[in-house]
C-alpha cells in the first residue's frame, strides 16, 4: 500500500514529488523490502509478531519480552549469546532467523578519532552508509554520540549538490535494516566504553552511550514513512533500545503530506527541514522537490507543525558559495521565518565530486549568519565531522560504485 492510499489528505494522492526521475515511484509497495532467499532477520519482525512467533514457538509470552531485550537493550549478535533462553529455543530461532541484515564492507575512522563512517552491504547487494560522531562536552551541553543514518538506498529527489541524489534510487530499507545500523554503532560505543572503563580512565557512570540518531544518511525518511516510524518505535521502546523520542530527528526534503502526518504521531520527535534557498527560484535550482511543494505550501504546512505539535523545527541550509550564500538571500530567509519557533542550521556544503558547487569562504558564510543574527533568526554553523573520509551522504557509496565499475571494465 502506497502512502498516498493510507492518508486522507487531497494533497497526498497527487503526483510524484517532483523527481528527479519521474518513472522511478518512491512508494513502489515492491520496493518496500529486501527480496532474497536469505533467512529472514529477526529485527525485521515486530513487537506484536515477535509475540505471536514465540507463542507458536510454545514458548511462554516471558520468552518474547526476554528476547526483545536481548535484541535491543543487550545487543546480542547471536542467538548463543542470549543465555537467559533455553538452548533448544535457541536453536529454533537459529533455524527460522538471522539477526542483523546489514554487514560492514569499509569502515573509516577520521584522523581526529571523532567520526566513524561505514559502508554496509545489504543482503541483496545494495550499499548504505551510516557515520557515528563524537562531540565532548560542549559549554552547558553534555558530550554526546550521534548516529545518523540511512532510510534509502539511494535517493529519488535529485537535489544537485547531494551526491546519494546524484546516484538515483534503489529501494526502501526495512525497519530492521534502519535500526539495525544504530545497534551495530552502539556496539562500537560500548566496546570503548568497556576499554575506558578496564582501564581505569572512566567509572561506569561517566561514559557515554549513543544519546541521538538523526535520520539525515542516505534517502528521504518520510518518502519511507512506515518503515521509518516503525524503526522509531523500535528505538523509543522503553525495554529495547530507549532512546528519548526528543533525541530523535527526522529530515525531509519538505513532502508536505507527510509533514502534515508527522504531527498527528504520538513521539516529540525533532523535525529538521532541508530548505537551502529562500525563493522558489533559487530552490527549484537545487531541489526538483520544490518544483511539487513550493516554498508558500512547505511553510504552511511547518507552520502548522509548529502550532500543532509547540516544538520548533530546524531548518537545514547548505551554503553554496555563490549561489544561494548572499546578503540577499540572508534577508529573504530571515523575512521567511519570521515569528516562526524555529532553528536555523548553516552548513557549508561538503563538496561532491561529480557535484557543480564549491564551499563559500568564512567570511561569505560569516556575513550570511550575520544577517539572520540580527534579525532575530536562531542559527548555528554545524560543527563539521569526518570531511577526510567522505561523511557526507552518499560519497562513500560513490566511491565503491565507481570502484565497481572500473573493476568490471
Amino acid at each position: 500500500m502506497t502512502l498516498a492510499s493510507q492518508n486522507s489528505d487531497p494533497e497526498t494522492t497527487a503526483a510524484p514529488y517532483g523527481l528527479a526521475n519521474p518513472d522511478v515511484s518512491i512508494d513502489d509497495p515492491a520496493s518496500d523490502s529486501p527480496t532474497d532467499t536469505l533467512l529472514t532477520s529477526i529485527l525485521d519482525v515486530s513487537e506484536d509478531d515477535l509475540n505471536y512467533q514465540v507463542s507458536q514457538m510454545g514458548q511462554p509470552p516471558f520468552r518474547a519480552r526476554q528476547l526483545w531485550r536481548s535484541l535491543y537493550y543487550e545487543g546480542a549478535q547471536s542467538f548463543d549469546e542470549m543465555t537467559t533462553l533455553a538452548k533448544p529455543f535457541r536453536a529454533a530461532l537459529e533455524e527460522r532467523y538471522r539477526i542483523s541484515p546489514i554487514v560492514p564492507e569499509v569502515e573509516l575512522r577520521s584522523a581526529d578519532g571523532s567520526t566513524d563512517k561505514i559502508l554496509f552491504k545489504l543482503q541483496d547487494g545494495e550499499l548504505i552508509e551510516t557515520v557515528l560522531m563524537r562531540y565532548g562536552l560542549d559549554g552547558h551541553r553534555r558530550a554526546r554520540r550521534t548516529v545518523c543514518i540511512s532510510t534509502q538506498a539511494g535517493c529519488a529527489l535529485g537535489c544537485t549538490f547531494c551526491a546519494t541524489g546524484q546516484q538515483g534510487f534503489r529501494r526502501q530499507l526495512s525497519p530492521g535494516e534502519i535500526v539495525a545500523q544504530v545497534l551495530h554503532m552502539r556496539r562500537i560505543i560500548r566496546s570503548e566504553n568497556a576499554e575506558l572503563i578496564a582501564a581505569g580512565s572512566a567509572k561506569k557512570d561517566e561514559v557515554t552511550e549513543i544519546t541521538n540518531v538523526v535520520f539525515m544518511g542516505m534517502g528521504e525518511p518520510l518518502a519511507n514513512y512506515n518503515n521509518t516510524l516503525s524503526s522509531i518505535a523500535v528505538m523509543n521502546h522503553a525495554q529495547g533500545m530507549n532512546i528519548g523520542a526528543r533525541h530523535l530527528t527526522v529530515s525531509t526534503v519538505g513532502l508536505v503530506p507527510e509533514i502534515r502526518k508527522l504531527a498527528r504521531e504520538p513521539y516529540q520527535l525533532n523535525l529538521a527541514v532541508s530548505l537551502h534557498a529562500p525563493d522558489d527560484e533559487s530552490r527549484s535550482r537545487t531541489m526538483p522537490v520544490n518544483k511539487r511543494y513550493p516554498i508558500a505550501r512547505l511553510m504552511h504546512a511547518c507552520r502548522d507543525y509548529v502550532e500543532t505539535t509547540n516544538r520548533r523545527i530546524f531548518f537545514e541550509y547548505v551554503l553554496l558559495d555563490h549561489e544561494n550564500d548572499t546578503p540577499e538571500h540572508a534577508k529573504k530567509l530571515a523575512e521567511l521565518l519570521n515569528g516562526l519557533m524555529c532553528h536555523v542550521n548553516l552548513i557549508p556544503v561538503n563538496p561532491t565530486e561529480k557535484g557543480p558547487y564549491s564551499r563559500p569562504n568564512d567570511k561569505r558564510s560569516a556575513l550570511f549568519r550575520e544577517v539572520l543574527t540580527k534579525a532575530g533568526i536562531a542559527n548555528t554553523v554545524r560543527q563539521e565531522k569526518g570531511i577526510d573520509i567522505n561523511a557526507g551522504c552518499g560519497q562513500l557509496r560513490a566511491h565503491a560504485l565507481d570502484d565497481a565499475v572500473e573493476a568490471a571494465e
